[in-house]
């Protein structure tokens, strides 16, 4: 039986579809010890499998992964698209900077779209471009598009994409399905209004899948991914806050959480607007939100 090498591309009720470098896609099962081993292949994996036919493979292992998300279940994600709407869903920087929080820990790089703007009046939109270069500065590339979903925010887009694992995420109602609708219009993805009964949407996707777009692969299944959790601890929370690392290497004390010490660095960056005020008012929620959690005693310490 040979042994081949490839990224699954597909996860279907227990089938794994997986594209070799030759261009090859064989269908593919995992081993039981897996499950023994509480392991599951995930789409974005590498793998080595054996293989009779297209048909008949089995995985034998599994690469190491870079990282890996549970909404939509992905690994190895290069980049994540935060589908931010300016209204309806209301703009939140506490949910976006929630987002850029979950991503940094997990070492995947933002992108941050915009959309609605349509819906902005002139002085909404003025506010916004504000919005959008405080975040450039930090280092997140923006796109904030003129017109909604018009074609210059959408040529930045299918730039982005090239040789990178992309995955769209961000509230329901947002727009990630309409946005990869307009990238890729022959995919026709169920965009699922927002159901009224609910106040969360209805999922419209049952698999999970990789599609070659523009020189990259995307993910078809948007993530709801309403990060209600941080992994780190409240100690940790500073290092993922881009804009605080430009400064706290100036601060007084090593291991200075930006809060209440003197010398601080980062509020006086805040002071001076070199740090958007909000992003230091949503540092703070979120380290109160940690630190007021309970601990857990069962889960090992993460090792940096």
């Amino acid at each position: 039986m040979t042994e081949y090498h490839g990224q699954i591309q597909l996860a279907l009720a227990g089938f794994y579809d997986v594209l070799t470098a030759d261009g090859e896609v064989f269908r593919t099962r995992a081993r039981g010890n897996f499950r023994k081993k509480d392991l599951k292949p995930l789409v974005g994996d590498w793998v080595t499998f054996s293989a009779e036919t297209s048909k008949e493979g089995y995985i034998l292992a599994i690469d190491e992964r870079t990282n890996s998300i549970v909404r939509p279940p992905v690994a190895n994600v290069d980049q994540v698209i935060i589908v931010t709407a300016v209204k309806m869903p209301d703009w939140s920087s506490n949910l976006l900077d929630r987002q850029l929080v979950a991503l940094e820990e997990k070492h995947i790089e933002p992108v941050i779209y915009f959309t609605k703007t349509d819906l902005l009046t002139a002085e909404e939109k003025h506010d916004f471009q504000t919005i959008a270069e405080g975040y450039r500065r930090i280092g997140y590339q923006v796109v904030l598009p003129e017109k909604a979903f018009d074609e210059e925010s959408l040529t930045q887009v299918k730039l982005l994409l090239a040789n990178k694992l992309t995955v769209l995420m961000g509230q329901t109602g947002a727009g990630k399905s309409t946005l990869l609708n307009h990238i890729s219009p022959d995919l026709q993805l169920a965009t699922g209004e927002v159901s009224q009964a609910l106040s969360r949407g209805r999922h419209t996707t049952r698999q999970v899948a990789l599609i070659n777009l523009y020189g990259g692969f995307v993910a078809d299944t948007p993530g709801f991914s309403a990060f209600e959790v941080f992994d780190m601890s409240a100690r940790e929370l500073g290092q993922y806050f881009r804009d605080f690392n430009q400064f706290s290497d100036g601060c007084r004390f090593r291991g200075c959480v930006h809060l209440n010490e003197p010398g601080c660095a980062v509020k006086e960056a805040v002071a001076e607007g070199n740090i958007m005020t909000s992003r230091y008012e949503n540092y703070k929620l979120f380290y109160d939100l940690i630190a007021g959690r309970r601990p857990v005693y069962n889960k090992h310490d993460k090792k940096h």
